[in-house]
């Protein structure tokens, strides 16, 4: 399952994150969304969704929700 199929407000653990992309790759590595990690879905919008990780409020797009596995 990945995370924009995800409930708001659980914790979930990211088992990995599905992108060849390595640029995107970095990008949530930067933000702490790494595997063993765990990461929560505070809200949803239209398009995106506000994610809590570490110790940070970040709020991705739908696309970088898709490559999040959880």
């Amino acid at each position: 399952m990945n995370l924009k199929n995800a409930l708001e407000g659980k914790e979930y653990i990211i088992q990995r994150i599905d992108t060849d992309d390595e640029d995107l790759n970095a990008f949530l590595f930067s933000l702490g969304c790494y595997t063993g990690e765990p990461i929560t879905v505070v809200s949803r919008r239209r398009g995106s969704c506000v994610i809590s990780v570490k110790d940070g409020r970040y709020s991705i797009d739908d696309q970088l929700a898709e490559a999040i596995q959880i």
